[in-house]
């Protein structure tokens, strides 16, 4: 398995446990090491070379074509000076194409005639140095040190056949700008220069490609890093937003539930019918808060992320937006609380969590009025529209005996009202009142019209209580 497919292999399982690739682009980079099967086959490809060296040696010899040559063993030994290394070329690959180039050239001037496999022996060499070493300074010196010892190499054998007595009688006699010699002078260095060029340019493509793979490697270990926290934030963001519900569907209901008791309690035996209708109460609140929290779980059982997303689970939840904060309003005075609700503006459509996140906002803030106010205590709630926003402001006057209470509270209810208002990208403020009192202020932007109309057409201002 290549490194690419290996990494699609990581992306496809989402592992992050994966060690990070390295940056191609960091000072240093080095290719990744081949596997194991590819250095046995580095192996098995140098003894090949080795034995076809041999061969090509013995049939030079047979066909006589070159009558002075080194002695058998010192050919044989030489071959295997210039072919063997090979097999450990991508591990030193600079080491490998010096000794092989060093090699090459003494094999030739120890007469062995065997040219064909050396060439393609010292090919190899000069491409593995530029594919696979890491010091690109001591891979561009170890390819020049050979490429320029090859050219002098050249130019030596060129002088020595054109001072050879021999050589020159088998010349033909002819004197010009292209005579036999320069042709063939000019010719081994046309195919010097493609063979050495060659060599290089595929060895530094090779290079350029393994780095370019690393760096889609890369890419795709930080996408699965990437989409492995989001699937995090997404939990835990949605983890929040269910103990959010929890908590205001509990804390409204239950202490509803509390006040109408103690209400009963007082008056059970001085006025039963008082004391039923406050059962009757606790009763309602107990079903609602039942009918909540069935919404809820629903939500969690058919792992929903969008509030009322199926009848069965979310309709509970589906309704509660700011239509039923009217509703909200006479819960609360139903248990005891004096409270006045005015409504400023023209209403307008709001994104469906955005109105649920209001209206639970409004309604922790009233249970937290019933438990923090001192008796007496009376409470405002506002929604004020504008062509931008609405604002909700629930507050009271802080009764005849309020405790005190820090604006920057702890505790579940204002951490919760001020991630749902951040939630919509809204502004959330809490803080005591100098006339006494604590006050809730929340602004949230509006969502664009449907249909470029209003969703709820009413009177700029209405009041109740």
């Amino acid at each position: 398995m290549t490194a690419t497919s290996a990494a699609l292999d990581v992306l496809a399982r989402g592992d992050v446990a994966a060690p990070l690739p390295s940056d191609p682009d960091e000072p240093g980079w080095e290719r990744p090491a081949p596997p194991q099967d590819a250095l046995r086959w580095d192996a098995l490809g140098a003894g090949a070379l080795y034995v076809g060296a041999l061969l090509s040696m013995v049939l030079v010899r047979v066909a006589g074509m070159y009558p002075d040559q080194a002695a058998g063993w010192v050919a044989a030994l030489m071959l295997a000076a210039v072919t063997l290394p090979l097999a450990v070329r991508r591990r030193w690959p600079s080491a490998v194409v010096v000794v092989v180039g060093a090699a090459f050239i003494t094999a030739q001037a120890l007469g062995v005639v065997e040219t064909l496999v050396m060439n393609i022996a010292l090919f190899c060499a000069l491409y593995t140095v530029g594919a696979w070493e890491a010091d690109r300074r001591r891979a561009t010196a170890a390819r020049g040190l050979v490429v320029v010892a090859m050219m002098v190499w050249l130019f030596v054998a060129l002088f020595m056949v054109a001072t050879d007595p021999e050589t020159a009688k088998d010349m033909p006699d002819q004197v010009g700008v292209l005579s036999p010699f320069v042709s063939f002078t000019l010719l081994q260095l046309l195919t010097n220069v493609l063979y050495f060029g060659g060599a290089w340019f595929f060895g530094e493509r090779a290079w350029r490609s393994a780095r370019e793979r690393a760096r889609t490697d890369l890419r795709t270990h930080l996408l699965v890093v990437e989409r492995h926290r989001a699937e995090e934030q997404a939990v835990a963001l949605e983890r929040l937003r269910l103990a959010r519900e929890l908590h205001d569907a509990v804390a409204h209901h239950v202490s509803l539930m509390g006040v109408q008791a103690a209400a009963a309690r007082t008056v059970l035996a001085s006025d039963p019918v008082r004391a039923a209708d406050a059962l009757g109460h606790v009763e309602d609140a107990a079903r609602e808060a039942v009918q909540e929290l069935h919404g809820i779980l629903g939500m969690l059982r058919d792992g929903g992320v969008t509030v009322g997303a199926t009848p069965a689970s979310g309709e509970a939840l589906a309704s509660l937006d700011l239509d039923r904060l009217p509703d909200l309003v006479t819960q609360a005075r139903a248990g005891g609380l004096a409270v006045a609700y005015q409504e400023v503006g023209e209403p307008r459509r709001l994104r469906p969590l955005a109105s649920l996140n209001l209206y639970r906002i409004a309604q922790e803030a009233l249970t937290n009025i019933r438990k923090h106010a001192g008796p007496g205590a009376r409470a405002e709630v506002r929604l004020r529209w504008s062509t931008d926003d609405v604002e909700l402001e629930v507050s009271d006057d802080g009764g005849t005996a309020r405790p005190a209470r820090p604006a920057t509270s702890g505790g579940m209810g204002l951490v919760g009202m001020r991630e749902r208002a951040a939630a919509d990208g809204g502004t959330f403020e809490a803080s005591r009142r100098r006339s006494g009192g604590f006050v809730v202020r929340v602004r949230l932007p509006l969502a664009a019209p449907v249909d470029g109309g209003v969703a709820v057409p009413a009177p700029g201002t209405k009041e109740q209580g």
